[in-house]
């Protein structure tokens, strides 16, 4: 039921998107997915780490009968594409392979095996379906929020040092192979998660059932209720509100060689086409989650995890996206919904509802503050800098120590009961 229940919602909640987009003239999530079957995909590596992640629930043969199959497909689609001299992608095999086996499930399969491989497509049509809603809903921020708050947060960040100018001249520096490197990671985000949770989810064939928490989850909540803040607070971000990617709308072309000069923020018109997308900085949020799911890993996926969440830091920041505010509003943000989905699978208990609590009323506190305290923190950066920087280390600090409780509880749990030793009778 509660299956039916979210797929309802979420079907729901993309003919919303489906309807909106249409009525700016765009074709919303449904319409540009049901293209990819034949027309040339957005993003092909994203249509084939999904049926990666479906086949977790694939016995090994099965596993290369559906690769083999999706590469053959795409090989006839290239083919074609090449004798019409169409525009050139994979990735419309793996989608074929991924709809083919939720056809098996309901045509093929009874019982608890229809119910496991069609939770497998589920979850990669999901991976799809949040990168499709999310072009949508960055379409919708830039067509319904004329005025944008680049001026308070960028006020505000001088309690910080200014990060963005700072990294932004670091990656200047760097050349054109820093550059390279940061904006693969910066893209290729969704890969480092699917190599995450395929190492959760690397049982799931053989113990016929998924675990009750793991990445994909909280990725999909951060995508789900992220866009939402950026209707409350739209933010586009320094390249362009400081930038020369700014054009006519820019304050001016400060970025990242002239930090901003310190006056009294206004709300400021935008344009319709720049997304408002920076308040809170989802690709720190995706990569601080990826980064705690890699921790229980081996070394090695550990240090992808720490790899991948410096790199996007240094690419959100170094690429103008984001200034040093969404940063640590999108720690808190992620913390605040990983101690959340944990106690929801666990089962809430007072340290786990103290956390959620303390951790959403931190990270309303940092919006406010950024939008009503801005100049405040800029002119006392010695005060506000540190008290930013503890507001977050305090969420950070309680997450690990309610999750090391939660670890020796469990431990405490399935540990063998003491032997009773045999007491004497009584003659």
């Amino acid at each position: 039921m509660l299956w039916v229940a979210v797929s309802v919602v979420g079907l729901g909640f993309l003919i919303a998107l489906e309807i909106a987009a249409r009525r700016y003239g765009e074709r919303g999530p449904i319409t540009d997915q049901a293209r990819e079957v034949i027309f040339a995909p957005k993003s092909g590596t994203v249509l084939y780490v999904s049926m990666a992640l479906m086949m977790v629930v694939l016995t090994w043969r099965q596993r290369f009968i559906a690769a083999g199959a999706a590469i053959g497909i795409d090989v006839v689609f290239w083919l074609v594409r090449w004798a019409v001299d169409a525009k050139m992608m994979y990735g419309n095999g793996a989608l074929w392979v991924s709809l083919a086996c939720a056809v098996i499930a309901v045509t093929r399969r009874t019982g608890r095996d229809r119910v496991l491989l069609l939770k497998g497509v589920g979850l990669a049509l999901l991976l799809v379906a949040g990168r499709k809603t999310g072009y949508t809903w960055l379409l919708i921020t830039s067509k319904t929020r004329p005025v944008v708050l680049d001026q308070y947060v960028a006020t505000a960040d001088q309690a910080l040092g200014n990060p963005s100018w700072l990294v932004g001249r670091i990656v200047e520096a760097t050349g054109t192979v820093g550059a390279h490197v940061l904006d693969w990671v910066y893209i290729q985000l969704a890969v480092a998660a699917v190599v995450v949770a395929l190492y959760q989810l690397r049982h799931v064939a053989v113990e016929r059932r998924f675990p009750g928490h793991h990445l994909v989850r909280t990725f999909l909540v951060i995508g789900l209720l992220g866009p939402g803040i950026y209707m409350i607070y739209p933010v586009v971000g320094p390249i362009f509100a400081y930038g020369a990617d700014g054009g006519h709308w820019a304050v001016a072309n400060l970025w990242p060689d002239t930090p901003p000069p310190v006056s009294t923020p206004y709300p400021m018109p935008f344009d319709e086409i720049t997304p408002r997308n920076c308040m809170p900085s989802l690709h720190t949020a995706w990569a601080t989650a990826i980064f705690i799911h890699s921790r229980k890993g081996p070394r090695a996926l550990q240090f992808v995890g720490a790899f991948w969440l410096i790199a996007t830091l240094g690419a959100t920041l170094g690429f103008g996206y984001h200034y040093g505010a969404d940063i640590i509003a999108g720690v808190v943000f992620t913390l605040t919904i990983e101690t959340a989905l944990r106690s929801l699978d666990r089962g809430w208990d007072r340290p786990g509802i103290q956390l959620v609590v303390y951790g959403a009323a931190v990270f309303t506190a940092l919006l406010a503050s950024y939008r009503y305290l801005s100049m405040e923190m800029a002119e006392r950066p010695w005060v506000f800098g540190p008290l930013l920087i503890l507001a977050m280390t305090s969420v950070v600090y309680g997450y690990v120590r309610t999750t090391k409780l939660w670890e020796r509880k469990a431990a405490s749990a399935h540990l063998p009961e003491p032997r009773r030793e045999p007491q004497p009778e009584l003659v």
